[in-house]
């Protein structure tokens, strides 16, 4: 697999991260305040959807985009919707 990639926002409270470790087959994590809460693996290229719900009084809702550029070693795009409205997620520098 390809050099990891790491996303981070803090939302309502709540820290979201996202890790896409590239490659022919590409493995996406995400995790809501530190917790595993979705990892899949992906053939190729394009956008992958993600769904998770932070853990509010009641449950809020969010889906996570990540999107692959088709060539190359391009950073992926990623970026939360939640209420409605579609937020990018910066990169993280990992030390």
């Amino acid at each position: 697999m390809g050099r990891p990639f790491h996303f981070h926002i803090d939302h309502a409270g709540h820290s979201i991260t996202v890790t896409v470790r590239s490659g022919l087959t590409s493995e996406i994590e995400l995790l809501v305040d530190g917790k595993e809460v979705f990892c899949q693996r992906v053939h190729g290229s394009g956008t992958s959807l993600l769904s998770g719900e932070l853990p509010e009084d009641p449950p809020l809702p969010f889906r996570i985009h990540v999107h692959q550029a088709r060539f190359g070693s391009a950073i992926p795009r990623v970026t939360l919707e939640v209420d409605g409205e579609e937020v990018p997620i910066p990169e993280r520098a990992i030390v």
